[in-house]
């Protein structure tokens, strides 16, 4: 089944928000084995609309549409649709109904722009809306569904998950499955030419992302059945891993920070962090993991000369080298460790990104001299944050 999204606003054009809606559909078709051919985004014009939604039934046989419902006079949708397909929209009592009691919760009165909320035309049914006053449209003709559900993620989410998603399901003939490893330590290219050799056909698909903490390769298979994608899956991860071996630190949901905290509590040890550049990045993400505090000491965000010195840090050091050197950001890992007496201190520091000046220093420093303070740099807050944990999982993985 060839599907199609198209989300629609003039905010979206003009960059005011995300389309959030788009990205989520696209992953919630893929597991229903629906292919997604075409995204598009399109503004509250009727002509350009129309054009938009004529194309899409002439080459897709599932159409899902976002935005467009309110009760306003640029909510288009429902108006370009019936025009789209010669069908005349008429006001359905039950769904009139349903809106005045709505309002009456509310202790409001309903006005009269909501009508056009309860419009049907003969080929649509209407999508009940438990979060809000839009209820969706589920059009059937011509051997097409179009599908249009309404634009707050909160409303869109619900309606699928509780209306639209079932019905579909009953219709998917396949089954698509997917998994993500997770690499570091080889460029983007470089996992490509040691993972697409090995897959020979064109399914499963592999693809490679680069990301924050790391290059990505998706695997992803489409079966007639559940049991069938799963052992099409098992095999190309048996491929996968003998090529990338020790590379992949992670797989779909693992988290760079969730990694760290489980080997820390793994083997026992407690960690520090002391923040500069990435202003508190590191420690927000550590923080997120669920019982961060068996091995969390705790975060110093120090963005002056003055809080380094507070945290331990001498002062003749920084005079001598600089705040944003080797030396000093050696100095925060060493002084945050003992500070909160943790087995191993991290430290950020750097400087935006001007002429040679290093964009971030990461350096981890580790208790009992069980290995050598690890430098890397990186650009950003983010990346910095990341590279920080990544260094601390190599650190971690070295360690008896």
């Amino acid at each position: 089944m060839k599907s199609e999204i198209i989300s629609i606003g003039t905010e979206l054009l003009l960059g005011e928000i995300t389309d959030t809606n788009a990205s989520y559909l696209a992953g919630q078709l893929s597991r229903l084995g629906i292919d997604l051919y075409w995204i598009s985004q399109v503004g509250d014009n009727q002509a350009r609309l129309e054009e938009v939604l004529k194309r899409a039934w002439q080459r897709s046989e599932l159409i899902l549409t976002t935005g467009g419902l309110g009760p306003t006079e640029d909510d288009l949708t429902r108006e370009t649709i019936a025009g789209m397909l010669a069908e005349k929209a008429e006001i359905k009592p039950a769904l009139e109904s349903n809106l005045r009691e709505r309002f009456a919760r509310g202790g409001m009165e309903m006005p009269l722009s909501n009508l056009k909320q309860a419009t049907l035309i003969p080929s649509a049914e209407p999508i009940t809306n438990a979060r809000g006053t839009a209820p969706g449209w589920w059009v059937t003709r011509d051997g097409r569904i179009l599908i249009s559900m309404p634009g707050p993620p909160l409303e869109l989410q619900e309606m699928w998950q509780k209306q639209v998603q079932p019905r579909l399901r009953q219709i998917s003939t396949a089954v698509i499955l997917s998994k993500t490893f997770k690499t570091i330590g080889l460029s983007e290219a470089a996992v490509g030419e040691l993972a697409f050799p090995l897959f020979h056909s064109a399914n499963p698909t592999l693809g490679v992302y680069a990301k924050p903490d790391g290059v990505q390769l998706r695997i992803m298979a489409k079966a007639a059945s559940q049991k069938q994608a799963e052992k099409m899956i098992a095999a190309g991860e048996a491929k996968i891993r003998a090529a990338l071996g020790e590379y992949i630190w992670g797989t779909d949901d693992d988290t760079l920070e969730t990694t760290v905290g489980r080997l820390l509590t793994e083997k026992g040890l407690s960690l520090a962090v002391i923040e500069d550049y990435s202003g508190g990045w590191l420690t927000a993400s550590l923080t997120d993991v669920p019982e961060s505090s068996a091995f969390f000491k705790g975060g110093l965000v120090a963005s002056s000369d003055e809080a380094k010195i507070a945290s331990g840090v001498a002062a003749g050091l920084i005079s001598q080298y600089g705040a944003v050197s080797p030396e000093v950001a050696q100095a925060m890992a060493e002084a945050v460790r003992l500070r909160l007496r943790a087995d191993i201190g991290v430290s950020i520091t750097g400087i935006k990104e001007t002429g040679d000046n290093p964009t971030g220093l990461v350096y981890i420093d580790a208790a009992d001299n069980k290995s050598s303070v690890i430098i890397s740099r990186a650009r950003g807050k983010r990346r910095a944050t990341a590279t920080a944990l990544l260094e601390l999982r190599k650190l971690l993985t070295s360690l008896d």
